[in-house]
């Protein structure tokens, strides 16, 4: 726990020249190995430390080139992402997308979600076991690189999909938008140490560590 407060600490200090974006790096909020056996420690920090910090580091260059883009939430970024070059496309949404995996993990999590987001399930998927079913093969079926995603689209509907590299369905390149309230890192630095080419296994080891509180507070407030 030391050493991950101390790293935290660091990065934060590192991004202190950057105080005057809208998008913070934000500390990881568990340490290293609380989400084993699931997730390693040894993977987490270097998704944390060195992959999802080398998107933020080049979204602030960018931001040097483009200075507009630093009063933008990234939410707004995301909704107006053709008109960016891609590599703003790229180092943005990774490190949009890197800030809600963290977050809608949790080394309390797994099980089922209740309330308005259960009943939203059963509506748009029929069960929670058939949501489960089309979001792994939605992950699995990523060729190469990129994320499995549940949404919620304009009409407050749930939906699943999966986007290449670091898209996701804020995006307005994508097929079908929405408002990305879960989603699953395939990228095999996600999970290659611990699981090598089984990446099914990965994928069903993430039920084990979702933290369905937050998701569930994503999806009331994309409903609002």
């Amino acid at each position: 726990m030391k050493l991950h407060l101390i790293l935290s600490l660091a990065l934060l200090a590192g991004v202190a020249h950057a105080g005057d974006t809208v998008w913070p790096f934000q500390p990881l909020p568990y340490a290293y190995d609380a989400l084993e056996p699931h997730i390693d420690a040894e993977t987490m920090e270097i998704h944390y430390d060195r992959h999802h910090r080398a998107y933020y580091n080049n979204l602030l260059s960018a931001a040097e080139d483009h200075p507009a883009l630093k009063q933008l939430p990234l939410e707004t970024i995301m909704g107006q992402i053709s008109a960016w070059p891609t590599f703003v496309r790229n180092n943005a949404g990774g490190h949009y997308n890197h800030q809600l995996f963290w977050e809608i993990m949790s080394p309390d999590g797994g099980g089922e979600p209740d309330g308005m987001l259960a009943i939203a399930i059963n509506e748009a998927f029929g069960s929670f076991e058939e949501l489960q079913e089309q979001f792994n093969a939605a992950a699995a079926s990523v060729f190469g690189s990129g994320w499995a995603w549940l949404s919620v689209a304009d009409d407050g509907t749930l939906f699943v999909s999966s986007t290449p590299n670091q898209d996701n369905p804020l995006m307005d390149v994508v097929e079908k938008r929405g408002a990305p309230i879960l989603g699953l890192d395939v990228w095999e630095h996600a999970y290659y140490l611990k699981y090598q080419n089984q990446r099914g296994s990965y994928i069903e080891a993430f039920w084990e560590v979702i933290n369905w509180p937050e998701v569930a507070a994503r999806y009331r407030d994309s409903i609002k």
